[in-house]
């Protein structure tokens, strides 16, 4: 099974190839550009360099949030567009799942994204049987109360995400001796872990409407916000 799996949730833009359990190949790209202006050229680059079509792809895996509300719209709508014209299933995987990812095989992992104003999109993990299991479910909570989360609840987690990355002081000082940040380079996404978890759910019998597939924001946008205080 040939997946082809896509993250635009943050600044990175990512997207990779994958035949089974065998990575073919993976683009990842962090600059000063929309992620409108580089996703298709880099999915293109990506195919032509693999000597492959959109037709040899058995399905499609896209990160569908938390994370910037425009990324998380072109990559869902990208995939979806994949998805209707060959005809392919596609599914939905958290992006905070992707992030813990990175970390496969550590027993609690605390994956945050940077929500600012002091909160963290965050979710707890634990790795069952090879895959991961739900111990908080995500939410956008404050640091200093996350904090406290974990200080109440476990007894060891690493951390990982820009979120973890911007307020690693305060977890530091907040949770003495029981967390383990992980390296600067695991704490960007990966669009190879969008293929893996987006293959497990495949695997399964499991797919995803491409008509209510929709981005998890886990808050209003901006402009909802702001049209909520009008009203």
């Amino acid at each position: 099974m040939k997946i082809l799996g896509l993250d635009t949730s943050t600044m990175m833009t990512t997207c990779a190839v994958m035949e089974d359990e065998m990575l073919l190949g993976e683009f990842s790209l962090s600059l000063d550009m929309s992620h409108s202006e580089a996703l298709v050229p880099m999915i293109e680059a990506l195919m032509n360099n693999l000597d492959m079509k959109l037709s040899d792809i058995d399905g499609f895996a896209v990160s569908t949030g938390p994370g910037s509300f425009t990324g998380l719209r072109i990559g869902l709508a990208t995939a979806k567009g994949f998805a209707h014209v060959t005809g392919k299933p596609i599914v939905g995987v958290s992006s905070l799942q992707v992030l813990a990812d990175n970390m496969y095989g550590h027993s609690v992992v605390v994956p945050m994204m940077d929500a600012r104003r002091d909160r963290v999109f965050t979710a707890v993990y634990t790795m069952e049987n090879n895959q991961w299991e739900t111990l908080l479910e995500p939410d956008a909570i404050e640091v200093e109360n996350l904090i406290g989360m974990i200080n109440n609840s476990y007894e060891k987690v690493i951390l990982v995400g820009d979120g973890a990355t911007r307020y690693k002081r305060e977890f530091s000082e907040g949770i003495v001796g029981k967390v383990v940040f992980a390296p600067g380079t695991l704490n960007l996404s990966r669009a190879s872990s969008v293929c893996r978890l987006g293959m497990l759910r495949l695997q399964r019998g499991e797919s995803d409407d491409m008509f209510t597939l929709a981005p998890d924001y886990l808050r209003d946008s901006q402009a909802q916000r702001m049209m909520s205080k009008k009203s």
